[in-house]
Order: C-alpha cells, then structure tokens, then sequence
C-alpha cells in the first residue's frame, strides 16, 4: 500500500475493524517512512456483469451511474443517501445473486423503477419518465393515473 504522503510501500496496520455496511474492512495505517497515518478499506473484489445498453453496445457495470441517476430522481425528496445507496447496492447485490454476466439496461432500469415505486412515488415517476422517455404531458399523466388506480385497490 503506498503512502499517499511520500509513496514509500511500507507500511504498518495501526487497527483493523468492519466498515459501517459490514462488506469492507477499514484499516489504520502508518507509514514506516514518513509516518503518516491513513485509513485504506479492504473488500471483496467483486464480480461486475456487463450492461448490454439498447443499440447492443456492452459496457461494464457503473455503481456511480446508477447511483447519479436514482440521486437526480430523488432530488429534493424525503429519501435519505442511505436509502438510495442501499437501493443502489440492493440491485447489484440481485444482479449478482442470479449470476448473470451479462444484464440488459432495461432491466436494470425495470429494477431501480421497481424500489423507487416502493420508497417514493415522485421519485418514480421522475425516473421512468426519463427512463422511458416520456414524449409529452400525456406520457406522464398515464403514469400517474396508474399510481392514484394503485391507490384506490390499496
């Protein structure tokens, strides 16, 4: 591990302990040259599925993305960063459960659609409305109509 001070590769585990979300392992170091103290985390590598987008392109599987775009519909909503990275983490987690290596967009999007519905239903709609690409007022008042149909049966 280099020191982000000097690089120097030697160094020392000061503490070792679990990382908040339980998958990572925070480590206390310092370094045997300088003696900087920094914190590194360990975690499993894990296996990332391909993401076939919908002109058959395949690009690797981006956390960041997915993660940017539930923020964008979440924004300005009562829906904590916890919860939107726990729904973030939920599907790679599925993703990876199945074993799939690779994973068409849109069910990534049909996914993340799915808890948004669950945890905020603005949320939702303003992310199927990006992901679906809503054309006109119409588009959204459809969707809408479903969620208040929704509603009634519950």
């Amino acid at each position: 591990m280099k020191c982000p001070s000097c690089e120097d590769t030697d160094s020392k585990v000061i503490d070792s302990r679990p990382g908040k979300d339980g998958r990572t392992i925070r480590r206390r170091r310092e370094c045997l040259s300088c003696s900087l103290r920094f914190t590194t985390y360990e975690r499993i590598d894990e296996f990332l599925p391909q993401v076939i987008k919908k002109d058959g392109r395949r690009e690797p599987y981006d956390q960041e993305k997915l993660l940017r775009g539930i923020d964008r519909a979440c924004e300005k909503r009562p829906v904590s960063i916890a919860q939107r990275e726990e729904l973030a983490n939920k599907i790679l987690r599925d993703m990876q459960e199945n074993g799939e290596r690779e994973v068409p967009s849109k069910a990534v999007g049909e996914k993340v659609m799915l808890e948004l519905h669950k945890l905020d239903k603005v949320a939702y709609v303003r992310f199927a409305s990006v992901y679906r690409q809503f054309e006109d007022v119409t588009d959204f008042m459809d969707e809408i109509k479903g969620l208040i149909e929704e509603r009634k049966e519950n």
